[in-house]
């Protein structure tokens, strides 16, 4: 930081606190809120399945940034756990589609609802003046988030 304004400086030790704050709260949540021992490229492509409908494994690979033999083994697990299941591709017969089952979209459910329990639960802990400074603060993490 050599050469930095002492608002630079700021701005940067702000940043890496942000950072790692924000990380820890991620963390938190997920294992507080992560009832299925699933692991997070699992995770990952439940979400992508519920938010986007079936996909091939290689659209998959691409979604998440792995190579497909990865995706095929992420998908193999989901698939034994019953939280996903083969469809054919509705124009390409040489294809399959992996879509999320009703146990798929349950674990997702479930999830969510962990999740908002446990974030309710510690936001329930602060004190008003802090619970006042973290709601005034949503707007601008939104915004940053967006930039």
């Amino acid at each position: 930081m050599r050469g930095m304004t002492k608002s630079s400086a700021q701005l940067e030790a702000a940043v890496t606190d942000l950072t790692a704050a924000v990380g820890q709260l991620l963390r938190r949540v997920r294992s507080k809120a992560d009832p299925s021992e699933l692991n997070l490229s699992q995770l990952s492509v439940l979400s992508r399945l519920d938010l986007e409908g079936a996909m091939t494994t290689a659209d998959l690979a691409r979604a998440e940034s792995m190579k497909p033999q990865s995706m095929g083994t992420v998908l193999a697990g989901l698939e034994q756990e019953g939280l996903v299941h083969r469809q054919p591709h509705p124009t390409d017969g040489r294809q399959i589609l992996f879509a999320l089952t009703s146990a798929g979209t349950e674990v997702r459910r479930k999830r969510g609802i962990a999740k908002r329990e446990w974030l309710l639960s510690a936001m329930a802990t602060l004190e008003p003046a802090e619970l006042q400074t973290v709601m005034a603060a949503i707007p601008l993490i939104k915004r940053l988030s967006e930039s």
